[in-house]
C-alpha cells in the first residue's frame, strides 16, 4: 500500500481528518461532474466520521447533500435493522441525520436468504446507475475502508474466492472463519475509485497494518494490499 499516509494522535483527530477529506472530495466532485458517489465502510471507525459529518455545521454546510449518492463497500448477510448491518449503521450515524432522499442510498440487500442474489442485485444497481455495459467498471468518486488485525478490507478476507474475482463487480464471498457469507465489491471496482480512504484504529491491528505498508508483498494473506487505485490515503491511529 502506497500513497499518502497520515498518523494521528487520537480517534477524534482521525474522525476529524477522514471528514475533511470526504467534505474535500464531495466538494471537487460536484464542482467537476454536478455529483458525487462514495462507498461507505462499516465500524466503530467510520461511525465517528459520520457522525460528524452529520453533526459539525460547518463541515455539513459545505456538502451538497442532495448531490451525493450513497453505495457501501460490503454488508452483512442480514437484514437491514439488525444490529451489525453496515446499512443500520450508516443510517443511524449519518443518512437519517441529514435526512437524505431514500433515492440516492444504493443499499446491499442482505436480508435477501441468498447471499449471491443480494450481490447480483447490487451489482445491477450499480451498472444502471452509472450506465455501464457488461463489461465497464463504475469510477467512484470516493470508497472509505477499514482494515481488520487480519488484513482484510471490505469482504475481502484472506484466502477467500473474492480475491481472485476480475469480472463482478459485486459477489458473495463465504467466510469459513466467520462461518458465514458477505457481499463485497470486488477489486476492480475498488481499484477503478477516484480515491480510497483507509481508516485503520487499534492496537490490534498495528502488525498488520505495519506488515501491509512495509512487509514483503504476500496479497492472499494480506488483502488490504491489494487496493491500488489512483489515490489512496491512509490515516492511522495507534491505541485501542
Amino acid at each position: 500500500m502506497i500513497g499518502e499516509i497520515q498518523r494521528v494522535s487520537s480517534v477524534s483527530a482521525l474522525h476529524e481528518s477522514a471528514a475533511a477529506m470526504f467534505v474535500f472530495a464531495a466538494v471537487q466532485a460536484v464542482r467537476a461532474r454536478g455529483a458525487f458517489t462514495v462507498a461507505l465502510a462499516g465500524g466503530t471507525t467510520p461511525k465517528g466520521v459520520y457522525e460528524l459529518l452529520a453533526n459539525d455545521g460547518a463541515l455539513r454546510s459545505q456538502v451538497a447533500w442532495d448531490k451525493v449518492h450513497f453505495f457501501w463497500g460490503d454488508e452483512r448477510h442480514v437484514a437491514p435493522d439488525h444490529p451489525e448491518s453496515n446499512f443500520r449503521m450508516a443510517r443511524e450515524a449519518m443518512l437519517d441525520p441529514l435526512a437524505i432522499d431514500r433515492s440516492h442510498v444504493w443499499r446491499i440487500k442482505g436480508e435477501y436468504e441468498s447471499a449471491a442474489l443480494a450481490a447480483e442485485e447490487y451489482e445491477h444497481d450499480l451498472r444502471t446507475f452509472f450506465g455501464l455495459d457488461a463489461v465497464q467498471v463504475p469510477d467512484l468518486d470516493l470508497v472509505l475502508l477499514g482494515m481488520g488485525p487480519d488484513g482484510h478490507t471490505a469482504s475481502l478476507f484472506p484466502g477467500t474466492d473474492a480475491l481472485r474475482e476480475q469480472r463482478r463487480l459485486a459477489v458473495s464471498n463465504r467466510v469459513e472463519k466467520l462461518n458465514t457469507d458477505r457481499i463485497t465489491l470486488t477489486l476492480p471496482v475498488l481499484n477503478n475509485a477516484n480515491e480510497v480512504l483507509f481508516l485503520v484504529h487499534g492496537a490490534d491491528k498495528a502488525d498488520a497494518l505495519k506488515a501491509v505498508i512495509e512487509g514483503p508483498s504476500r496479497p492472499d494473506q494480506l488483502p488490504a494490499q491489494l487496493i491500488r487505485p489512483r489515490r489512496r490515503h491512509l490515516i492511522s491511529c495507534a491505541g485501542s
